[in-house]
């Protein structure tokens, strides 16, 4: 069992914490960070602590933080931000990540893995590990990093910023690289003990969109993917402009 504790930095309200346009850091923390939390949860073994408001409403102190996270016994600390330098818009850029100076060697091993999949994730340039003397790596017992994903004040970095998709992607590459550093593995999914069967009030519509090629007529329980939606909606529309 791995005990991974992590947070989304700052909360809303915290002074300066924004863009120069208003836009508040923990917004894009918050992206970034339940990508990941989406992504970890598919691996065996994983236990999560949250310890920032999760509303962000309220900023909670950092000792509360390293403390619930000591408490709790976590074995690795992660800590989501976002950048900024002068608070006025620059074309300063780039991802990088901090490690406790003289800390746990675990630290930067992980930090190595992490910010390769930033890097990847929003496509900025690596400014690389540094080490640091800030509180959530200093205070914590863990081997813990914090990663600051592009300055919130560059004209640069903004664009990956305000994209959502991006953010949330990113996230699950960082999921994905923690989850291979510590050689986690994936759940097996749950295998489906009975046939699926069309329901009676859709026998005569499904049949007709498979009959027509707008779907494959597999799955018919099965939610439907963004991929699939768009796939099936571009064939019904081929198939209308005939």
């Amino acid at each position: 069992m791995v005990k991974i504790a992590y947070d989304a930095g700052h909360g809303k309200n915290t002074p300066g914490k924004r863009t120069p346009d208003g836009e508040r850091e923990w917004m894009f923390n918050d992206i970034l960070l339940k990508g990941f939390e989406s992504e970890i949860k598919k691996y065996e073994g994983v236990e999560l602590l949250r310890t920032d408001d999760t509303t962000g409403k309220n900023d909670i102190p950092l000792k509360n933080r390293t403390d619930s996270a000591n408490a709790w016994g976590a074995d690795y600390y992660i800590s989501f931000h976002h950048n900024a330098n002068t608070g006025t818009w620059g074309n300063w850029s780039g991802v990088e990540a901090f490690v406790q100076k003289g800390g746990n060697p675990k630290s930067k091993q992980l930090a190595d893995s992490v910010l390769l999949a930033l890097v990847k994730g929003y496509g900025l340039t690596n400014r690389g590990v540094k080490e640091s003397n800030l509180h959530i790596t200093r205070e914590t017992k863990m081997p813990a990093i914090l990663i600051e994903g592009g300055f919130m004040d560059s004209v640069i970095d903004i664009k990956v910023l305000r994209n959502s998709e991006k953010l949330k992607n990113s996230g699950k590459l960082i999921a994905q690289a923690v989850a291979n550093h510590l050689k986690l593995q994936l759940k097996e999914r749950t295998p489906v003990d009975k046939p699926q069967v069309v329901s009676e009030w859709a026998k005569e519509s499904f049949e007709w969109a498979k009959k027509e090629g707008i779907i494959d007529g597999t799955r018919p329980k099965d939610t439907l993917t963004r991929e699939e939606f768009a796939v099936t909606l571009k064939r019904l529309f081929d198939k209308l402009n005939k």
